[in-house]
C-alpha cells in the first residue's frame, strides 16, 4: 500500500510515522524536516495546492493520512487566510483527489468546532458552533471533505500534546523552569490526549478499514480523546507533580488558579469542550486511556531522552 502522511514532522505525525510504516510504503510530507530531505521525506509548502496536486498525481498514494494543520489558535486571528488554507483547502484538495482516484482519506479535526457551552460531552451529532478563526477553518476543513463524497475518516479529538513540538506539557515544563510562581486557567475544560495514543487509535481504525469497502458503513466522522476530564489548572498541577516524580523537575512553581479573563488571548476558547467517544467505543472497540498512566510515560519517555 502507498500511504501519504502530511504534517509529518509535527507531534502527532512523528507518532503516527512508524505506524505506518508497518502499514506499507510512506512518503511523508512536511514544510521543514530537521536533516536533509530524501525521496520518502519530502519538504513541500503544503499550502501550495498545485504542487500538493502534482505531488498526488506522482504518488498516487492508496491511504493519505492529513495530519498538517494551522495549530496557533491565536495566531490565526489575524491570519485567517493561511488557517483556512491549510485547515479547509488542503483537506478539500485531498479529499477531491482522493474521490477521482479512490482510496482512503483519514484527517483529523478538533473539539474547537464547538462553543462549549455544553454540560454533557458532545457527540458527533450536536451542532457545532465555533468561536474563533482556528475553529471555522476546521469546520470548514470538515465540510470540504464531506462535500467530496470520498471514502472518509474525519477524527475529532482535543488537547493533544507529546514530548516534541508545541504544545501545553512542553510549555508548562519550560514555565517551571524559568519561573517560580504559575497563574493558570482554571474555567476552560476538556480531555488531554497524548499524540501516541491517538496515532495507536489511528492505526486500529486503518487497519479494520484496509480491505473493505465504502459500503460497509464504517466511514464518516467520530470523536477520540482520553478519557480524562479536566482543566488547564488542574492538568497544570499534574504535570508538575509527574514531571517532579519522573525527575524532569526539581521543585514544582507555585500555582494559581484564576479565569480566563484575567488571561487575555486574541482568540476565545471553548468554556467546555469534552468530547463523547461512545461511537468510535462501539465501531470499532476502541477504549480511551487514562490520563494519568499516559502523561507519565510521556514524561518518563522525555526524561530518558535527555
Amino acid at each position: 500500500m502507498k500511504i501519504l502522511l502530511t504534517g509529518a514532522a509535527g507531534q502527532l505525525g512523528q507518532e503516527l510515522q512508524p505506524l505506518l510504516e508497518g502499514l506499507g510504503d510512506v512518503t511523508s510530507v512536511d514544510r521543514q524536516f530537521d536533516g536533509p530531505p530524501s525521496a520518502m521525506r519530502l519538504n513541500q509548502d503544503l499550502g501550495d495546492l498545485n504542487r500538493v496536486e502534482i505531488l498526488l498525481n506522482r504518488l498516487q498514494p492508496d491511504l493519505i493520512v492529513n495530519a498538517c494543520a494551522y495549530t496557533a489558535v491565536d495566531a490565526a486571528e489575524k491570519d485567517s487566510s493561511a488557517a483556512f488554507r491549510l485547515n479547509a483547502d488542503l483537506p478539500g484538495c485531498l479529499a477531491r483527489w482522493t474521490q477521482r482516484n479512490g482510496g482512503l482519506l483519514f484527517h483529523y479535526s478538533t473539539d474547537y468546532v464547538f462553543d462549549g457551552q455544553n454540560r454533557q460531552p458532545y457527540g458527533e451529532e450536536d451542532q457545532p458552533g465555533p468561536l474563533n478563526v482556528y475553529g471555522e477553518s476546521k469546520l470548514a476543513g470538515e465540510w470540504a471533505i464531506e462535500a467530496s463524497r470520498c471514502r472518509q475518516i474525519i477524527l475529532r479529538t482535543s488537547w493533544v500534546y507529546s514530548g516534541h513540538g508545541n504544545n501545553f506539557v512542553l510549555s508548562m515544563l519550560r514555565l517551571a523552569r524559568e519561573r517560580p510562581a504559575l497563574q493558570i486557567v482554571k474555567d476552560q475544560t476538556g480531555c488531554p490526549t497524548w499524540a501516541r495514543n491517538l496515532a495507536a487509535v489511528s492505526d486500529e481504525i486503518i487497519n479494520q478499514l484496509i480491505g473493505k469497502k465504502q459500503e460497509s458503513g464504517l466511514d464518516g466522522l467520530y470523536h477520540y480523546c482520553d478519557e480524562t476530564v479536566t482543566t488547564w489548572y488542574d492538568f497544570a498541577c499534574l504535570i508538575f507533580t509527574t514531571a517532579e516524580s519522573v525527575g524532569l523537575l526539581d521543585k514544582s512553581p507555585e500555582t494559581t488558579p484564576v479565569d480566563s479573563s484575567e488571561y487575555p488571548q486574541a482568540a476565545q476558547r471553548p468554556a467546555r469542550s469534552v468530547l463523547n467517544t461512545t461511537l468510535i467505543q462501539k465501531t470499532f472497540q476502541i477504549n480511551p486511556r487514562g490520563l494519568n498512566e499516559s502523561l507519565t510515560a510521556c514524561l518518563q519517555e522525555l526524561q530518558n531522552s535527555e
